[in-house]
């Protein structure tokens, strides 16, 4: 077994393209219309489906806005330079939400940007993450 994606709901789909795709990096794998539903699925990620987890982008038509609700914490990426992807972030026009720095009772450099509909992204420099494990 192994995790094939995770699924948010995004108010506006082309904001959400825009962020994952030119901020993030990610690459739309497919993306499809479902008329009679009312809702199109963008799946988005760093490789190929077949390899690597990805990210589903639900976009139902009627609604442009979910409250995120206390049960959703983030999704975590794996970066070379935090600081330096950080500020490709920002100069992307990516909200950067907590700037790099040590975690917490730890070592290892985190970073958090949020996306257009709030979602909170982690990111954590691997070079720290592999020191402090």
């Amino acid at each position: 077994m192994r995790i094939l994606h995770t699924m948010i709901r995004v108010g506006d789909l082309d904001k959400s393209l825009w962020f994952y795709t030119e901020v993030l990096g990610m690459q739309l794998l497919r993306r499809k219309d479902y008329p009679s539903g009312r809702f199109t699925l963008a799946f988005v990620g760093y490789g190929l489906e077949s390899e690597s987890a990805v990210l589903e982008l639900t976009h139902n038509w009627d609604q442009d806005h979910y409250d995120l609700g206390e049960g959703y914490g983030h999704i975590a990426l794996g970066v070379d330079n935090i600081y330096a992807t950080c500020k490709a972030i920002a100069d992307s026009g990516g909200l950067i939400i907590r700037q790099p720095g040590p975690m917490k009772h730890g070592n290892t450099i985190i970073a958090f940007v949020k996306d257009p509909d709030g979602y909170k992204i982690e990111l954590i420099e691997m070079a720290s993450r592999n020191k402090s494990v």
